[in-house]
């Protein structure tokens, strides 16, 4: 490499690559002191197989509508499109990991929040990645950090980097950690050499997280159909399903019954068991304060979260469907919570609204909005409650 007259630095294409095995080496012990639990590196190849995967099942409609690396499988797969000249990825993984507390006592109605939302995990992952990125551009190598983010599907990275395997859930297990953890890259023209070790291990024959699977959304091993995931309809716009509004019990954000049963992530919290969950965790979420919240304070508080367009209607949506499932239909507050949402501008939420009320047996509260609503949504909803008449 050399300086240009802008004070800028130009690496020069090399006809051979240099050895970078020693940088590499500095990577890895730099990505853990910042955090990590395991890093890998692996080339950046297209992932042509996985390509493929996601165009099949977007085709079949198993994407659920889901955007993220479905909206352009051929940009999600390929590096490259991500850092042009791209020569490897530098792949992380930070646990998650922490024991579910029950829900807290006293007054107030909870809803359940999946761990992966507990607290920001994924600002660690990006910092640890970013250590790493840094270290690569001061030594005049691009990079890239890629966390969460539609132009990468992290579990292949991930996998190709020999940090784990696919399970029979689709979530990418760490050999002897199990899978409670997030995942990101940094996409790089260094021609790093790839980590040699694979991830050994594998499902066999087991295949309790299909049963387990609260809606049936695991059609076969490593296949999901997340139009009935409740992960994700809880993040898609919308209309929650009715059929799988039960299902949901008192979910609020995500699902974690798949890896709950993982034999992988049992054995590790036999083996060590889980740290428990610190102050700035949030396992649960009161459905009635929810409910009460500005649209600028669901946003503050709960703004990590994925929301469809940034709207906090949806939260609102989520919390009725299991206010509905795990409230009480002679509580004062949950009454009021309804009645309000039978009110609400917003026929999204009259309709859920409508549901939870039916489902209390609180028929008596919608008598009012019976007589006069014509949103054809809170109508189409009155009619399966049986509260037109």
């Amino acid at each position: 490499m050399y300086q240009c007259e802008h004070g800028g630095v130009v690496r020069l294409k090399l006809a051979v690559d240099p050895d970078l095995g020693p940088l590499a080496a500095e990577l890895s012990s730099l990505a853990r002191g910042a955090g990590l639990d395991a890093v890998g590196i692996t080339g950046a190849e297209p992932f042509g197989s996985t390509r493929r995967h996601l165009e099949q099942r977007k085709a079949a409609g198993l994407h659920g509508g889901m955007h993220f690396t479905y909206g352009d499988p051929a940009r999600s797969t390929d590096p490259d499109r991500a850092l042009p000249g791209a020569r490897a990825l530098v792949v992380g993984a930070r646990s998650y990991r922490r024991a579910a507390p029950a829900p807290p006592r006293g007054n107030g109605v909870y809803g359940q929040v999946a761990r992966y939302s507990w607290s920001d995990h994924y600002g660690p992952l990006r910092d640890g990645l970013g250590v790493v990125a840094r270290h690569l551009e001061a030594n005049g190598w691009q990079a890239r950090v890629l966390v969460d983010d539609n132009a990468m599907v992290d579990r292949e990275a991930a996998h190709r980097a020999g940090l784990g395997w696919y399970g029979k859930n689709t979530a990418l297990l760490l050999p002897g950690k199990g899978s409670w953890f997030v995942l990101g890259s940094v996409v790089t023209d260094a021609p790093l050499p790839p980590t040699t070790a694979s991830a050994a291990g594998g499902c066999g024959s087991c295949a309790r997280c299909l049963p387990a699977c609260p809606t049936g959304a695991l059609v076969e091993p490593g296949v999901l159909d997340a139009r009935r995931c409740l992960a994700w309809l809880l993040q898609a716009p919308g209309t929650f399903p009715i059929d799988l509004r039960p299902a949901l019990g008192g979910r609020i954000y995500g699902c974690d019954d798949c890896q709950e049963v993982c034999p992988p992530n049992r054995t590790e919290d036999r083996r060590h068991p889980p740290p428990p969950a610190g102050d700035e965790d949030e396992p649960w979420v009161e459905l009635v304060r929810l409910l009460e919240r500005t649209d600028a304070e669901l946003l503050a508080h709960l703004g990590r979260w994925y929301i469809p367009r940034r709207q906090p209607r949806y939260l609102r949506r989520n919390a009725l469907v299991a206010l509905g499932n795990v409230g009480d239909g002679g509580d004062g507050r949950v009454v009021r919570a309804l009645v309000d949402g039978l009110a609400a501008g917003d026929p999204l939420l009259r309709a859920h609204a409508v549901w939870a009320a039916a489902r209390l047996g609180r028929g008596d509260l919608v008598a009012g909005l019976a007589a006069s609503e014509t949103d054809p949504e809170v109508r189409t909803e009155l009619a399966a409650a049986g509260l037109t008449g």
